[in-house]
């Protein structure tokens, strides 16, 4: 029984194997061409077969979209400059020489003007006393003379003029009494008879007016203050 399983078997596979071959198909047995030329065949009219929602093919839907340019921005006018004006130039001047009594009253005058609230400093310093190798007084003729016999005897000399020791002449300027007297040997030893030492300022306390930053309207403002300033005059800063 098992030997015919087998051989039915072996029987039904050789039978399969030659009926898809073709080896069939002169006994009208044969499978059916599987290829596309084979479907084209059975197809009826295939010529009249449309495609529903196919993409258009006309000119007009392959022309690409027409690209607008952007408008061009419009900037506003630019804002006309208003030219800013430059400060006026301003100084550093000053002037000194004033005795506490004339200070304070430079002062008062100063503190008058509004104005001028913040643009002015009094600076204070100390002088020490001056000491000179003396000559005088003299007239003018003794003047002359005396600065002829100096020349002769190569000492060298100042005319002093106003204040109380004017008219005079000076041998040597010290800022101690002690070298005073010492200038006052030297010219001694070369000839001199008729000198002597004498303090020519005093130790004392003096001003000085400083404008550090003023234009010059500023300027001649405190120029204008008249009688306050002594018969000084300003000068530019050092």
């Amino acid at each position: 029984m098992l030997r015919l399983v087998v051989i039915l078997l072996v029987l039904a596979n050789a039978g399969y194997f030659a009926w898809t071959q073709g080896m069939l198909a002169p006994l009208g047995l044969s499978t059916q061409p599987q290829s596309e030329s084979h479907r084209l065949q059975e197809q009826i009219q295939p010529e009249a077969i449309r495609l529903l929602n196919a993409p258009r093919t006309d000119t007009a839907s392959r022309t690409p979209p027409t690209v607008q340019a952007a408008a061009p921005v419009e900037t506003p006018a630019a804002q006309t400059a208003v030219p800013v004006a430059a400060p006026p130039a301003t100084a550093c001047w000053r002037v000194g020489g004033y005795t506490p009594a004339q200070a304070d009253a430079l002062r008062q005058a100063l503190q008058g003007q509004p104005a001028l609230a913040g643009l002015w400093q009094l600076d204070e310093a100390q002088t020490s006393g001056r000491w000179i190798v003396y000559m005088g007084k003299l007239n003018d003729e003794l003047m002359a003379r005396k600065k002829t016999e100096l020349r002769e005897m190569n000492v060298e000399f100042r005319e002093i003029r106003g204040g109380a020791l004017g008219p005079a002449l000076a041998l040597g300027t010290f800022s101690t009494e002690a070298a005073a007297q010492q200038g006052l040997a030297i010219v001694t030893r070369k000839g001199v008879r008729t000198a002597r030492v004498v303090q020519e300022r005093p130790e004392a306390t003096v001003f000085a007016l400083r404008l550090p930053a003023v234009t010059d309207e500023q300027r001649a403002a405190v120029e204008a203050l008249g009688e306050v300033l002594a018969g000084k005059r300003l000068s530019p800063c050092e």
